[in-house]
Parts: C-alpha cells; sequence; structure tokens
C-alpha cells in the first residue's frame, strides 16, 4: 500500500445547498496564495496525493470533490451541469480565500472548469496550470435536437446509466490498473479504498453517481469557450502528456492540432509536454508534475 507522506484533513463545507467534501493540506498563511487542486470525471480530489507529497514547499492546498463524486452528493440530481460546477467553484473560494486570489490547478474536466473560471473571474485567479485539459470536440446547431432527444430518453431509464459494481477493494484497484497500465500496484490499492466504497458486502461502488454518464444536452461551443479564455489574465501552463489522449479519446473527431490552435486565444500561455505519462499524469509522474506546477508558481 502507498505510504502518504503528507496527512490530509477531511473538511465538509455548506455549499448551494449541498454538504461539500474537501480535502485539505497544510494551513493558510499570511501572505500565501492557496493551491486549489480541481479533480477530473470520474475521479475524486485525494487522485492528487501522489502530487502534493512530491511539492517541495510547503501550501496551504484545498481539493474538492465535485458535486456526485467522491463524498460530495447531489441530492438526488438526475442530471448535472457545468454551470454548477463554476458556482460551486465560485463559492468554494468565497469560503476559503474570499479576499485574494488563488492558485488554481485542474486535470482533465477540472482543467476545462479552471479555465473557464478564470476568464470569468479573471481577479480571482493569480496562476492557472491546465494538465490535459483539452476541451470537447466542435458541435454544430443541427446537433441540437438529436442531443436533447437522446438526454430525454436517458431520463425515462435511468438504470441504463449504472455504474458497474466490484467484488472486492482489490478488483477496483484492478481496474484502475487496466484504465492506466503505468498505475503501479501500491498506489492503485491506495487509490482504490478513495475511488469507491463497500456499499453492501462484497459490492465495492465507485464514488460516483450513475447520471454524470448521461448524454449532455448542452452543445459545446467553440466560439463561446474561445470568448471566455481570451478574458483570462492569469499567466497559464498547460501540460500535455506525451501519449496523444485526444487521439486515444476522440479517435479523429478532435485533434491535437485543433486543441494547440484553441490555445491561441488564451492571452499568458506556455505549453509543457511530460514525457512517459499519459492522460493520469498526476499519478504517472507525481514529481514531475509537482516540480512543473512549483517552478510556475515561482
Amino acid at each position: 500500500m502507498y505510504a502518504i507522506q503528507n496527512i490530509p484533513r477531511s473538511h465538509f463545507v455548506p455549499i448551494r445547498t449541498l454538504s461539500y467534501h474537501v480535502r485539505l493540506w497544510g494551513q493558510p498563511q499570511p501572505g500565501q496564495t492557496p493551491l486549489v487542486l480541481l479533480h477530473g470525471w470520474m475521479d475524486v480530489g485525494a487522485s492528487f496525493q501522489f502530487v502534493v507529497d512530491a511539492l517541495a514547499q510547503d501550501h496551504f492546498i484545498i481539493a474538492p470533490d465535485w458535486r456526485g463524486f467522491g463524498l460530495t452528493a447531489s441530492n438526488g440530481a438526475d442530471s448535472f451541469w457545468y454551470p454548477d460546477y463554476l458556482a460551486d467553484l465560485d463559492a468554494l473560494l468565497d469560503h476559503f480565500s474570499p479576499n485574494d486570489p488563488v492558485h488554481l490547478v485542474g486535470h482533465s474536466m477540472g482543467a476545462n472548469i479552471a479555465m473557464l473560471y478564470a476568464g470569468i473571474r479573471p481577479a480571482r485567479v493569480r496562476r492557472l496550470v491546465n494538465l490535459e485539459g483539452f476541451g470537447l470536440p466542435a458541435t454544430q446547431p443541427e446537433q441540437a435536437t438529436e442531443r436533447f432527444t437522446q438526454w430525454l430518453d436517458q431520463l425515462k431509464v435511468p438504470h441504463a446509466t449504472q455504474l458497474k459494481t466490484y467484488p472486492s477493494l482489490d478488483a477496483v484497484a484492478a481496474r484502475l490498473i487496466k484504465n492506466n497500465p503505468r498505475l503501479s500496484p501500491d498506489k492503485a490499492q491506495w487509490l482504490a479504498g478513495h475511488w469507491s466504497v463497500e456499499a453492501t458486502p462484497g459490492h465495492w461502488q465507485i464514488l460516483a453517481e450513475a447520471a454524470h454518464k448521461l448524454t449532455n444536452p448542452q452543445l459545446y461551443r467553440v466560439d463561446e469557450v474561445a470568448s471566455v479564455h481570451r478574458q483570462i489574465t492569469a499567466p497559464t501552463l498547460m501540460v500535455e502528456a506525451e501519449d496523444d489522449g485526444i487521439a486515444l479519446f476522440w479517435k479523429g473527431k478532435f485533434t491535437l492540432a485543433e486543441h494547440r490552435q484553441r490555445l491561441q486565444a488564451v492571452p499568458d500561455i506556455r505549453v509543457q509536454v511530460l514525457p512517459d505519462c499519459g492522460h493520469m499524469l498526476h499519478h504517472d509522474q507525481p514529481q514531475a508534475v509537482a516540480a512543473l506546477i512549483e517552478a510556475f508558481l515561482r
């Protein structure tokens, strides 16, 4: 089992009618900018533990579980919407750093939320780090009818989106390694204990609500996203894994070249490609990710 170096505190915050679970490391210090870590889809805030352990400096670190993930319930929501993530983040920063900007680091979905937030609330973000947050393939207006139809039909059959259960914690760890073959067994075992819970004897359930798998009826409008990204004032670091995750996920629907072109909307951005890692680069190369973050914050 992986032995953590920096012990976190588990904290619950009332956010927009929800009891939001937040993992905290370190203590607030006068004059120190808080470091906020935002996890990706089907992940949890604990996912950043390996990077936190690799940081050389002391930081006050805040890592929430997004609504419907980890230990943050959604009060029975049957759909999830991007604007809610932005509002949740805004409220979390009101709670933890109401008067001062923060350093914002996001992975995958969390990075996309961070990029939008940094353009909508530019004064609240001092430095911005995007870990493998590529955005989505562009959509066209004529796709709207089909997307709304799919969503409405899926709402009528909630069991169609049920998440798989596993017979043991070892089986959960094995699934994590299947998703990411670079993940070492000790880290997989540790993550499995935070990524799942034994709901009933012999049935381990992923700590994510099935409604996250529903079709999103909202189209991804690249021009709107770019207009928000143009408002980002924070220096921004884009960290890409050497493995081309875009090609793996989207199979030609969206390419690395398109992603790089979109990045041109961000006023102050640099791109770093990290070798020997895949999409879960904070698991594959936590020391390198930690070093990049701290060098950029300096």
